[in-house]
């Protein structure tokens, strides 16, 4: 679903025109012209995200922010023609994420409504296993099994595992996967990946000779294969 935009303005003509740039880019917009029907719609509508006045009738906008606090937490984005830096402070100080000084461009309104939006949505969740094939590896305990059985592996070869096995298909340079398991990576010291990888085919594969899991890709890597 679009997130959805509130914005709180009485200038019909602002309201007019932030309203079909946030819609342009994919966003819902509802809309009121006054602090106290600002105050209903955020209530009815529970909105992502509030583009709100400061100078409102019925009901500033400092007050309408103070209001939407004590309520919610959801990111206020301030416009305001007060150009003192105390107002602003004041917004902020209220719990208001940003403000745009008036005359603006829309676009900027896009911009900071799609910044502030990144900034207060959760980092998405690690996850806690890969699985591929019969592999599956237990990134938390640091523990590997394959068709069922535990297999003890080093650390590198660990994350050599985990690097192609999250993305089974994929041709994995040797620089990337001497990256991918120690973390920085120098030229020179790629062909230590043929090491490991022989180790790794050693402990999981059911004929190391002739690999099920980890593929060569000659001229490049190597590779996790596909189901």
């Amino acid at each position: 679903m679009p997130q959805k935009i509130l914005v709180v303005d009485d200038e019909r003509e602002i309201v007019k025109l932030v309203r079909a740039y946030l819609e342009q880019v994919g966003f819902k917009v509802v809309t009121a012209s006054d602090g106290q029907e600002g105050l209903t719609v955020f209530r009815h509508e529970k909105p992502d995200l509030v583009v709100l006045d400061l100078n409102l009738p019925r009901m500033d906008g400092l007050d309408v922010c103070r209001t939407i606090r004590r309520e919610s937490d959801i990111p206020v984005i301030m416009l305001t023609a007060r150009v003192e830096e105390q107002d602003r402070l004041v917004g902020l100080e209220l719990g208001a994420d940003d403000y745009i000084v008036k005359p603006f461009s829309p676009r900027e309104v896009v911009a900071r409504v799609r910044a502030v939006l990144r900034r207060v949505q959760p980092a998405p969740s690690a996850p806690e296993t890969v699985t591929a094939a019969d592999v599956e590896l237990d990134l938390v305990r640091h523990a590997a099994t394959v068709a069922g059985e535990a297999v003890e592996l080093t650390p590198t070869e660990f994350e050599l595992l985990r690097a192609m096995a999250a993305e089974p298909g994929r041709a994995f340079s040797r620089m990337e996967l001497l990256d991918a398991a120690q973390g920085e990576a120098y030229e020179g010291y790629e062909r230590t990946i043929d090491t490991h990888v022989k180790n790794l085919r050693n402990k999981i594969e059911p004929d190391p000779k002739s690999p099920r899991y980890i593929i060569t890709v000659y001229g490049v890597g190597y590779k996790f294969a596909e189901d």
